[in-house]
């Protein structure tokens, strides 16, 4: 009989970056969510793709998606529902909001020690703040040996794991004891399409919360007394304990004070040739605005 794994995955749905206005902000000085798109974190795909593959590997494991945010950010969980995953648990509860890396790694290993995994896997980092922060710290919190920049998990057994990570300067292959954390790069393999008998089981799936909103209404074919698999869990900082001083912008010691929206503009060009003379002048010019030398 193999080995079956459990697996979770780090998801975070992220606001699009690449259209950031004047309301990005809030007064306090956090990321105002509500007016961008969201989507979900790029390299969390490349991420998920690498859970599901072991999981095709060895039938019978299980793979989770963990994510933290406000209600809509149950949609994360939805489409990893529509590639494969087991389920999924979304991190809700307003003690959470405005939290930095510290004070959201502190709730993610909080989770975990309650879901007991073999693995997380996780994107190396969030397209909206860029850190790399998180899966590190949260193996940290947790006491578990990390890969970080992984393009491939190459094997696995009952006891290790093989990764080939990408470096600036190369690549390398390691191997890790398990339980244990790993980021995947963006050069790992895309995540696979959205499989559409899936998409056709869980697309009423919802959480609690939104189920009550008013705005959904009539919205869900199928009551979860008679499906029960349609229900994604919430758990808010009561489910997962721990200091409850650690957690959103009361744990949070990093503050973002203003984001801007930066376009270069081109400015003077021009056309030399690839004569020494012209090569000559233009080192000459650089080396005078001592922009070299």
């Amino acid at each position: 009989m193999s080995k079956e794994f459990k697996i979770v995955v780090l998801a975070k749905q992220v606001p699009d970056t690449r259209n950031v206005g004047k309301d990005a902000m809030t007064p306090e000085g956090t990321v105002n969510r509500a007016a961008l798109p969201a989507i979900f974190n790029p390299e969390d795909m490349n991420a998920l793709e690498q859970a599901l593959r072991i999981k095709d590997k060895f039938p019978g494991s299980k793979v989770y998606i963990l994510t933290m945010g406000p209600f809509r950010a149950a949609e994360v969980i939805r489409e990893g529902l529509f590639r494969g995953t087991d389920g999924g648990i979304l991190l809700t509860d307003r003690r959470f909001a405005g939290a930095d890396t510290l004070a959201t790694s502190y709730a993610i290993s909080q989770a975990i020690k309650k879901m007991a995994p073999d693995m997380i896997v996780a994107g190396r980092q969030a397209i909206d703040g860029d850190t790399a922060q998180v899966g590190p710290q949260v193996a940290e919190k947790l006491g578990w040996p990390q890969v970080t920049y992984a393009e491939e998990i190459q094997d696995i057994d009952e006891n290790k794991v093989t990764v080939l990570r990408r470096l600036e300067r190369g690549i390398e292959v390691v191997t890790s004891t398990l339980p244990c954390l790993i980021t995947v790069h963006a050069t790992a393999a895309p995540c696979r399409p959205r499989n559409a008998k899936m998409v056709l089981k869980y697309k009423y799936s919802r959480t609690a919360n939104e189920e009550k909103d008013p705005l959904n209404e009539g919205k869900y074919a199928i009551s979860v007394d008679e499906k029960p698999y349609l229900r994604i869990q919430e758990w808010t900082v009561d489910d997962v304990g721990g200091d409850a001083e650690s957690y959103g912008f009361a744990g949070s010691p990093t503050k973002v004070k203003k984001v801007e929206n930066i376009v270069f503009k081109a400015k003077e060009s021009k056309v030399l040739s690839g004569s020494d003379a012209d090569i000559d002048s233009l080192i000459g010019e650089l080396m005078a605005n001592h922009e070299i030398g």
